[in-house]
């Protein structure tokens, strides 16, 4: 019995082989969509709804397994629209001969084309107002711990284009990615960002990438003198102590650039405070992020 079961499942498996084989051999026709890019459109040429298409379907006619080839990988076509866009407005038109002698010439050797839907591609355009506008990065960003962003998260571009009626551009000045919330930064990275374009505009583009720096923080210690300023003329203060230590946090990779020479620690005498004054940090080296000293008060005596 089992030996019936395994030579029926032998002879299926035959079957299905030699029938495969001779399907991937005859010829037929078959239906595959053919993606369509466009080039040589200025940037101020708008098109009216409904667009032009970015498929067409062809019948194309071949051998099976050539037909198989345009099922897996789909063709993709480039037409350049500079030779259809003359004036200010009108309508772009590919006649059908222009568009199956493009599809033809990127078929393979041995196909035919029979068919394409549609037969021709027709657009109208029009000619729209421009204006450069303001590109700003709008979301929270949280690192991972023991990890901080190195200066601001950066905008591959600074401006864009918006395209539209005179009277929509001039209510519009700054264009914003779309939030972006990234929580555990741990590395410098590179984002696409969506661009959220106002009703009634187009972008030049509808993205743009956001870099960010981050990397690991380190604190680093220095004992500094503390300075005092704003003492009435003919007066003396004395502090106590003379000198704070300060902690300032900076990245591993320039924790040897950082010097007690970029750091200033001082006072502002007020003659409403009778004892202490509050100490503040200030720093000039740009890779140093926080600074914080201690104590962070300290006592004084006014003399004359």
């Amino acid at each position: 019995m089992r030996r019936d079961v395994l030579t029926f499942l032998l002879f299926v498996v035959i079957a299905t082989l030699v029938w495969y084989g001779h399907a991937m051999q005859s010829v037929r026709n078959t239906r595959v969509p053919v993606l369509i890019q466009y080039t040589g459109k200025p940037d101020a040429i708008g098109l009216k709804a409904p667009g032009l298409p970015d498929t067409v379907m062809i019948e194309v006619r071949d051998a099976g397994a050539r037909l198989n080839t345009y099922h897996r990988d789909p063709l993709r076509l480039t037409i350049d629209l500079h030779s259809y866009i003359h004036g200010e407005k009108g309508r772009i038109y590919i006649p059908s001969d222009a568009l199956r002698r493009s599809i033809s010439d990127i078929l393979q050797g041995t196909s035919r084309l029979i068919e394409t839907q549609p037969e021709d591609i027709t657009c109208d355009f029009f000619t729209e107002q421009e204006k450069s506008v303001l590109l700003v990065f709008r979301g929270d960003l949280k690192t991972a711990n023991e990890y901080q962003i190195i200066g601001q998260p950066t905008l591959a571009r600074k401006r864009m284009k918006i395209f539209g009626d005179e009277k929509t551009l001039s209510a519009i000045d700054t264009l914003y990615t779309e939030p972006q919330d990234l929580s555990e930064v741990s590395d410098t990275m590179r984002v696409r960002c969506a661009i959220e374009v106002p009703q009634g505009i187009r972008a030049e583009e509808d993205s743009v990438d956001l870099c960010i720096i981050a990397e690991r923080f380190t604190e680093k210690k220095f004992t500094i003198p503390v300075h005092i300023k704003g003492v009435p003329e003919g007066y003396h203060i004395r502090l106590f102590p003379k000198e704070v230590e300060v902690s300032v946090r900076v990245g591993m990779n320039h924790f040897s650039q950082v010097k007690a020479d970029d750091i200033h620690a001082t006072c502002a005498y007020s003659p409403e405070r009778t004892d202490k004054l509050d100490v503040e940090i200030s720093y000039t080296n740009p890779y140093i992020t926080a600074a914080w000293a201690y104590p962070g008060v300290v006592e004084f005596i006014l003399e004359q």
